[in-house]
């Protein structure tokens, strides 16, 4: 949230400006850390159309921020200072929002702020997970260990992402091209065959008048049909993210579903396999994890869990009442409760359910190539079959 502050410096003098903080506390201690004797604090948020920042131009991939968080661990092992390292990253970026993220991060550190109160007022490049990880380094004194784990932290979440888009891909393309083709012959093939068909006078089947009239729609209303289509796919991407419906549509679609339930599972091990082993608490992991993990369902447990550890019952035991977690990862997590190692024990199912993503990415492929090569030739014959048989009855009758 923004906020506009009304403070006094340390030289007695009165400024105004603004901050984005969680909530109206946060942004008083940013201030106080800051040296400010905060007079006044109120929500900023209201603002002109052509005021907000366009989310699809500012965002930053995650490659760049795993890339970014590589050179700030090289450049703080060498003993950099942290407002000269921000400099350096920002004066030899090639991407115009990078620079302009890390002069203001830059900016805000000349001005005193903590480089983890810096880093959160841009949530569109640095996420919550990555600002309570630096946050827990700054407190430990550890920010070059901690660079290091996030750069490996995100460059294992983008080969998962990357293998993920990966396997969709191919699939996608096929149902493209299979509508383009069908599009292709309704429009320019079947008109042809059916100006034939008509003239003979016959009866014309079933079958082939859906296929002539679905033609005959094209021709005349194609352009209206496009837009609608258009139109409708994108009020389904905007209103429908995030619904339950989608989460759980998600986990249980045959064969897709296995691949994003071992892509959330290896999230959630993966993020708090880092941020435990990194200082920070359980509860704290929980939440931030939840917030992250992209999926409603796992989300919600989630939150259920964090509450569940408040109040002193194990994470294993919070997590047994969900079938969307399987008894393996909460028999391991126990293991490790007891043991007291958690951390390798989450690093141990990271790396297992990213191996059951690469089975799950193989399997997806392997079953929708033969499958779609059926459908498409299902299609494209039955479509030819309906105009294709009249004109030979056309012809035996001749």
């Amino acid at each position: 949230m923004l906020f506009i502050y009304k403070a006094v410096t340390k030289e007695g003098m009165e400024t105004t400006g603004e901050i984005n903080a969680q909530n109206q506390d946060s942004a008083v201690n940013t201030l106080q850390r800051s040296g400010l004797v905060v007079i006044s604090v109120r929500s900023g948020d209201k603002k002109n159309f052509f005021e907000y920042d366009i989310d699809i131009f500012n965002r930053v991939s995650v490659k760049e921020v795993a890339m970014i968080s590589r050179q700030l661990a090289t450049l703080f092992e060498a003993h950099v200072p942290a407002l000269k390292s921000f400099r350096i990253l920002a004066s030899e970026s090639d991407n115009p929002t990078v620079m302009k993220k890390l002069t203001e991060v830059s900016d805000d550190i000349q001005n005193g702020v903590a480089i983890s109160d810096a880093l959160f007022k841009h949530p569109s490049m640095f996420s919550d997970f990555y600002v309570n990880m630096v946050r827990a380094g700054e407190e430990s004194g550890k920010l070059p260990e901690t660079f290091t784990s996030l750069a490996n932290q995100l460059e294992r979440s983008y080969e998962l992402l990357s293998k993920t888009r990966g396997a969709l891909i191919y699939p996608a393309f096929i149902i493209f091209t299979f509508i383009v083709v069908m599009i292709l012959m309704l429009v320019l093939v079947i008109p042809n065959l059916t100006d034939i068909i008509l003239q003979s006078g016959q009866e014309v089947p079933f079958y082939t008048k859906i296929v002539i009239g679905t033609s005959s729609f094209l021709i005349n209303y194609g352009v209206l049909a496009l837009v609608l289509v258009v139109a409708g796919v994108f009020f389904v991407w905007r209103y429908s993210r995030g619904t339950t419906f989608v989460a759980h549509a998600k986990l249980w679609v045959p064969g897709i579903g296995n691949l994003y339930r071992a892509v959330y599972l290896s999230r959630i091990a993966d993020n708090m396999y880092t941020m435990l082993s990194n200082g920070i608490s359980m509860v704290r992991g929980i939440e931030i994890t939840a917030n992250i993990v992209g999926n409603d369902i796992y989300k919600n447990i989630l939150m259920e869990a964090e509450t569940a550890v408040k109040g002193g019952i194990p994470f294993s035991l919070a997590l047994s009442n969900h079938p969307e977690i399987p008894m393996v990862m909460i028999q391991m997590i126990r293991v490790g409760e007891e043991t007291g190692e958690i951390g390798n024990i989450l690093e141990k199912l990271s790396v297992f359910y990213k191996r059951e993503v690469d089975n799950a990415i193989s399997t997806v492929v392997a079953m929708i190539e033969p499958v779609m090569i059926v459908a498409l030739g299902i299609g494209v014959g039955g479509v030819l079959a309906s105009v294709l048989i009249p004109i030979y009855q056309i012809a035996g009758g001749i």
